[in-house]
């Protein structure tokens, strides 16, 4: 999942990017208000993780304007100040969660995937569809529960594609999904993904609509998998 990281500071900065990655989050760091507001209307994020105190602001003024504009993007805050009327401030004006300075990676880790869940109206760590299963905090995948193995970026795909809930997702969707602004991405990269997984899984698991995009393929429940996949 593809996280937005507002945050001025280079080392806690680099020690969020670095936690997240383990976890398979793709992260984006903007330093200012104004970089932020570009990045978000650029790129459909999963989360944003927004500090308050900015170069050019306050980020609590970010998110108010996010959230009279509609935008519906799960927001964790991070602030240095600790006092209960600040962290309310923070939850009415529209954050989701709210985490003081300084924290552990793992909690912040906990409680993205906390929202992320309940964005989907998940009520545990599994994401289904059909015969599969994925728990993305464990980073493991089963179809019919057999465990299948798969390699990180194939993960994260699967990730985006079962969230997606049958909505067919562009191939520069799902590049958005995989990858960070900084990362240098091949041309053939998502077509490697896409075979691996269909190879995997079936060559059901993956359907693509031709001038579109791709969505996750019917799996009925009772159904059988092929391991063949197409040319």
């Amino acid at each position: 999942m593809r996280v937005l990281l507002v945050e001025d500071d280079p080392p806690v900065a680099a020690g969020v990017e670095a936690g997240l990655a383990l976890s398979d989050f793709v992260v984006d760091i903007v330093t200012t208000l104004d970089d932020a507001r570009g990045a978000l209307a650029a790129i459909d994020y999963d989360a944003v993780v927004l500090d308050r105190r900015l170069p050019d602001g306050d980020g609590l003024t970010l998110l108010q304007q996010w959230r009279r504009a509609g935008v519906a993007t799960p927001v964790l805050m991070l602030t240095a100040r600790d006092a209960v009327a600040s962290r309310v401030e923070g939850l009415q004006s529209g954050a989701d969660d709210y985490l003081v300075k300084p924290f552990d990676l793992d909690e912040l880790t906990a409680r993205l995937q906390a929202l992320l869940r309940r964005s989907a109206g998940q009520v545990d760590h599994f994401l289904r569809h059909g015969r599969l299963a994925l728990d993305p905090v464990a980073r493991i995948a089963t179809l019919d529960g057999a465990p299948v193995v798969l390699v990180r970026r194939e993960l994260m795909l699967l990730e985006a594609l079962i969230r997606a809930r049958g909505r067919i997702l562009s191939a520069d969707q799902l590049k958005d999904r995989l990858y960070s602004i900084d990362d240098e991405i091949e041309s053939n990269a998502l077509n490697v993904h896409i075979y691996q997984l269909r190879r995997k899984l079936g060559r059901e698991a993956i359907e693509t609509i031709r001038g579109v995009g791709y969505r996750l393929g019917a799996l009925p429940v009772d159904g059988s998998h092929s391991g063949s996949t197409p040319s």
